[in-house]
């Protein structure tokens, strides 16, 4: 894990399959939501549907997507793009899976300590 600083926010059971979790960082106040799809894959875009900024973290995961819970738009969790006809992006963060622990890339350098699962 070179080239970015990465930090551990928990363990991949701390997310339910097709679920998500919403990480909160003390020095900074922009949420973001970590998914974790059927197959135990792990994404982490913005807290926010490009659409009208609704929670992404409270929607359905279904296969590589996930629908906002406002209005239903489905956003691709690789991406963070709005499938069509919709159109937007949700900013993604980088995120791994290292034997069980999740791993997310600190956005800006030194902008999130001590991320946790919420």
């Amino acid at each position: 894990m070179t080239g970015r600083r990465w930090i551990e926010i928990g363990r991949l059971d701390d997310i339910p399959r097709r679920g998500s979790r919403r990480v909160k960082g003390p020095d900074s106040d922009v949420p973001i939501a970590v998914f974790r799809t059927a197959d135990d894959q792990v994404f982490a875009l913005v807290d926010r549907c490009p659409h009208k900024g609704g929670p992404l973290s409270e929607g359905i995961v279904q296969g590589c997507a996930v629908a906002c819970p406002l209005h239903g738009w489905v956003i691709h969790l690789d991406s963070g793009e709005a499938e069509p006809p919709d159109e937007g992006q949700a900013p993604v963060v980088a995120a791994r899976l290292q034997g069980d622990r999740i791993w997310l890339a600190v956005p800006e350098a030194g902008a999130i300590q001590n991320w946790k699962v919420a």
